[in-house]
């Protein structure tokens, strides 16, 4: 990936790009306290927790400079932005629950502060709420990807759920998790600034394409991380995938390439879930080069991404999304 990327110039970091969009972020920014306000006091209150913890707003951000590279002109990418925000928000609060997480981004999950009732709840209210206003930019091709995405994002939850303490999950199983629960939201986001654009039904799927090659690279990104970096660097406890029984790419590409003894201290570990394994798990995904893998697996979406921008005109906005595709395979966090 680094020499697709050294061929355009000036690859912008992730404070240029944010700079770029900064006034536009920040209406994002007002417009989503606006509408998460609430006559029911615990919404309030959950729902700026959750939205100001820290999150780093990639798919709201994409929604602004997909739109902007395209040619968008209005100011509906802001509504858009910001109900990609809450979509995304929506999708953590019932995640922590599914998952029993008690930590995300550093701080403790929603759930293990209100409990799992109340946090399930705001979802669906974060939910209902982003499609009231995605029904005021007055575009029913807005409303079909968004309709679509959501429904797709809940077959993704389903999905992992089912490949959850299997060790017998497959790559290609495990890659389908990623395109319906992560990938999709980012095919959405960049999408929808094509939609805006009043762009060509080619551009829109290359947009889709961007996003989704984009989201991908950046989940396998976060599995690496799981085993690869550091707590405090990620905002999660390291092995938390492990913990809660999944089957992540390290694990997959460690079981295909590791010897008996550590194919079955893997399975045994994504059974049964927890970290009392996790040394042994550790020293199979280091010999077998299995974060190597995982990263490499990513670079080759992100080069996916990068072919995917061709069809767009030459801009500050394009350059940032080459940008983001850096951010996203060579971040540590």
């Amino acid at each position: 990936m680094q020499e697709v990327l050294k061929k355009q110039e000036g690859i912008l970091d992730i404070q240029d790009i944010r700079m770029l969009v900064r006034s536009e972020s920040l209406a994002v920014d007002r417009l989503i306290l606006e509408r998460l306000r609430s006559d029911v006091a615990l919404i309030n209150e959950l729902g700026r927790y959750i939205i100001n913890s820290g999150g780093k707003r990639l798919r709201p951000l994409l929604v602004l400079l997909a739109a902007r590279a395209c040619g968008y002109q209005g100011q509906h990418h802001i509504e858009l932005a910001a109900v990609i925000e809450f979509i995304h928000t929506a999708t953590l609060l019932h995640d922590d629950v599914v998952d029993a997480s008690d930590q995300r981004r550093g701080n403790q999950t929603a759930n293990a502060i209100w409990g799992n009732e109340a946090a399930v709840l705001v979802g669906d209210f974060l939910y209902s709420r982003s499609f009231e206003m995605m029904v005021s930019v007055g575009d029913m091709r807005v409303m079909e990807i968004l309709s679509t995405t959501t429904n797709t994002i809940a077959e993704g939850e389903v999905l992992q759920l089912l490949n959850c303490h299997d060790p017998d999950t497959t790559e290609a199983l495990y890659r389908d998790v990623i395109r319906y629960k992560t990938a999709k939201l980012f095919e959405a986001s960049s999408q929808l600034g094509a939609v805006l654009g009043g762009q060509s039904e080619k551009t829109e799927q290359a947009m889709a394409h961007y996003g989704m090659h984009l989201g991908t690279a950046f989940q396998l990104i976060d599995d690496a991380l799981d085993y690869g970096s550091s707590g405090d660097n990620i905002g999660k406890n390291i092995g938390d995938d492990l913990a809660e029984g999944k089957p992540t790419m390290p694990l997959i590409y460690a079981m295909r390439m590791g010897t008996p003894a550590q194919v079955k201290a893997i399975r045994e570990a994504i059974e049964r879930g927890g970290l009392d394994k996790i040394e042994q798990v550790q020293e199979a995904i280091e010999s077998t080069h299995a974060i190597a893998y995982t990263a490499q697996s990513a670079q080759q979406e992100a080069d996916l991404a990068i072919e995917a921008l061709a069809e767009l005109p030459a801009s500050p906005y394009k350059e940032a999304l080459y940008g983001l595709v850096d951010f996203s395979v060579n971040r540590s966090y």
